[in-house]
């Protein structure tokens, strides 16, 4: 398993930031790299998303993800064709009226691939999806 972990400070509150990512099903109106994103089981803070990805190539899966407002998103891989294992989280906590955003994915891929090329995998596109979030609340929640 290779980690990533990013900490990033947005522009509004953390409850604001929490709702930006529950609303999983607009993802692809922001992130450029999701195609698809849909809740298929919802049990209150817990629900399974199923995610269409392209990053070279386009991957499915599914993840089971913990809901607990407004400080933590967990998630753990479900089902897909790329990934053995994905684990991961958001935690938000309030710093100077803004947010601070610590994102941290674990992931092994289902076929042998070295721990260098997942972790450089990962980082790949952590900027461009931090820059995303970052233009959704400043178009949601202004300055």
């Amino acid at each position: 398993m290779a980690d990533v972990k990013h900490t990033e400070v947005f522009n509004c509150t953390p409850e604001q930031f929490f709702d930006l990512l529950i609303d999983y099903e607009k993802y692809p109106e922001f992130l450029n790299e999701v195609k698809k994103c849909k809740v298929i089981d919802d049990q209150g803070d817990t629900k399974k998303v199923e995610y269409e990805v392209s990053v070279v190539k386009t991957i499915h899966y599914v993840l089971e993800l913990k809901e607990n407002r407004p400080n933590q998103i967990s998630w753990d891989f479900v089902d897909g064709d790329l990934f053995k294992k994905m684990s991961g989280h958001w935690k938000l906590s309030e710093e100077g009226g803004k947010t601070k955003a610590e994102y941290y994915v674990d992931a092994a891929f289902g076929m042998f691939v070295p721990k260098t090329v997942v972790k450089s995998a990962l980082n790949a596109n952590l900027p461009s999806m931090m820059k995303a979030y970052h233009k959704q609340v400043e178009k949601l929640y202004g300055e």
